[in-house]
């Protein structure tokens, strides 16, 4: 339970942290701002909730561990769940704080939600977002599994992943919002109206290719160690991941 809680209150961070610099003041700091707000909220939580549950934050990383033997298949849904709740949360006390300013409108204004064709910032079309963001997702998760590797440098991991998220969004903002998190594009949509609904099916089933994508590219280049016991495994995953974490 402790795991779940510490999923959730980490995904209300890095959703209220991203999404809400885009919302609140991404005029003013402008693609940049967005990007190391969300970079930078993953790092402070990788630190504040890792040792707890290892700081997935994301069921397209979740998915990316199970398939790669790091994360057990039976608590994945769990932490799905948390994840969607805790992103779902942080949605609803931005839009009750965004509501405060004079001429808000969610839908007008997107809400940070992801999207296609005319919901692109950019105006990119759906072909040109699945793509970006199973390549994206898939360099997320493939930063994820290398740098908690067993033989990673320990301490660095955490820098590591938060940077990388910066320079996806970087690249994905003016393509899709930069989604590569299903919580993260659940969240915010349901806020969004229905533009953003209508699209999110992208932003859950092209994470999750990149998820899968990261974790068969990551099983060829990787020096495998010698495989954990089922009750290693379960003592032990987070664990595991909190210690190259921190």
């Amino acid at each position: 339970m402790k795991a779940y809680l510490a999923e959730m209150a980490g995904t209300f961070i890095l959703v209220f942290g991203g999404c809400g610099s885009a919302v609140l003041a991404g005029d003013a700091i402008g693609y940049s701002g967005v990007a190391f707000a969300f970079g930078l909220s993953l790092l402070a939580m990788i630190y504040a909730v890792g040792p707890i549950s290892g700081c997935h934050l994301n069921p397209a990383v979740t998915f990316g561990l199970v398939l790669s033997g790091r994360f057990l298949g039976r608590s994945a849904p769990g932490y799905v769940v948390a994840q969607i709740a805790g992103a779902g949360l942080a949605a609803a006390v931005l839009f009750v704080i965004a509501q405060g300013a004079a001429g808000f409108d969610a839908v007008a204004d997107g809400f940070a939600s992801n999207g296609y064709g005319s919901c692109s910032p950019g105006g990119y079309g759906m072909l040109s977002a699945f793509l970006a963001e199973v390549v994206l997702t898939a360099l997320l998760v493939l930063t994820v599994l290398g740098a908690t590797d067993v033989k990673a440098p320990v301490g660095f991991a955490g820098v590591a992943i938060g940077l990388v998220l910066v320079v996806i969004h970087l690249v994905g903002i003016p393509i899709t919002n930069t989604s590569v998190n299903p919580a993260r594009s659940i969240g915010v949509a349901l806020f969004a109206g229905w533009p953003a609904v209508l699209q999110l099916w992208l932003f859950i089933v092209a994470p999750l290719a990149g998820a899968a994508l990261a974790a068969a590219v990551y099983g060829v280049i990787h020096l495998p160690g010698p495989p954990l016991t089922v009750r290693e495994a379960e003592r032990a995953t987070p664990a595991q991941q909190a210690e190259r974490l921190t």
